[in-house]
């Protein structure tokens, strides 16, 4: 059976950001409908008709609808962040309570836990924009593609991003010797070794600077590689629903810098 909203303070409550009342008058003012969109006007008035969360959840649609209309806003969004112009949307309590609803993010980010890397500030985004899936290194494995699959799958996400970032602690323990690796707690070795073979060959750079630049780089296009082998998101890869593309997110200066094409993202 479908949930209807029948509290008049909840219905209230979502009615606010969209009518400044919770029973809209017969006629409104010229000026206050024309700065309703569409789906602002459709959503209030299939709150006014008692709709179900159901059915309301399918009025609300993503930022982005395609995959190149989703990578453009995660560009422009992390221009404003690297240019210091951020906008940091913000919503209010009503519109925040409306969410309950449903959500509907653009893109799903896979990135590392370090907390100098806050994915919704660095690509400027708000509340439901971003499905964001973080874990130390930005490994691909059950749990993490778990996440995303759901996201591609059910939340209709239109771009899949890898994102490492500058000087990656996970990466540079990936690095060290066998027997300091083996010091290591369980569960830490078992994200180690999602990284140990992408940066085998990275010893032998010597600038340490262009060397952790170089391994975060080539766990990206190996965790790339990894998710679009996914059976889910090679399916929406194939219907053109999805893109996948891998980042390198610069601690120092607020930057992403995108691996998009095939040769960027080429493993060897």
């Amino acid at each position: 059976m479908k949930t209807r909203l029948t509290s008049v303070s909840l219905l209230a409550a979502i009615l606010l950001p969209f009518t400044g009342q919770a029973q809209p008058p017969a006629t409104k003012p010229a000026t206050e409908e024309a700065a309703l969109t569409e789906a602002d006007l459709n959503l209030r008035e299939a709150l006014v008709k008692g709709a179900s969360m159901e059915e309301i959840a399918k009025l609300k649609e993503p930022a982005a609808k395609t995959p190149q209309e989703a990578i453009r806003a995660l560009k422009s969004g992390n221009s404003r962040f690297f240019g210091g112009t951020a906008r940091r949307p913000e919503m209010s309590a009503n519109e925040r309570r409306s969410q309950i609803l449903q959500q509907t993010p653009f893109a799903v980010i896979l990135g590392c836990s370090d907390s100098r890397v806050p994915i919704e500030l660095v690509y400027d985004q708000g509340l439901g924009d971003i499905f964001a899936v973080r874990v130390a290194g930005q490994v691909v494995d059950p749990g993490t593609a778990g996440s995303f699959e759901y996201a591609v799958k059910h939340l209709k996400t239109k771009i899949l991003v890898v994102m490492g970032h500058e000087g990656c602690g996970a990466v540079k323990a990936a690095m060290l010797p066998p027997a300091d690796l083996k010091a290591e707690p369980e569960n830490v070795r078992y994200l180690l070794a999602k990284i140990t073979p992408s940066v085998a060959e990275i010893t032998k750079i010597r600038d340490p600077k262009a060397k952790m630049r170089e391994a975060v780089m080539a766990n990206v296009r190996q965790q790339v590689a990894l998710a679009k082998e996914n059976p889910v998101v090679k399916a929406a890869i194939a219907k053109n629903e999805l893109a996948v593309v891998g980042a390198f997110y610069e601690i120092s200066s607020g930057q992403v810098d995108f691996l998009e094409t095939d040769e960027e993202l080429r493993l060897n």
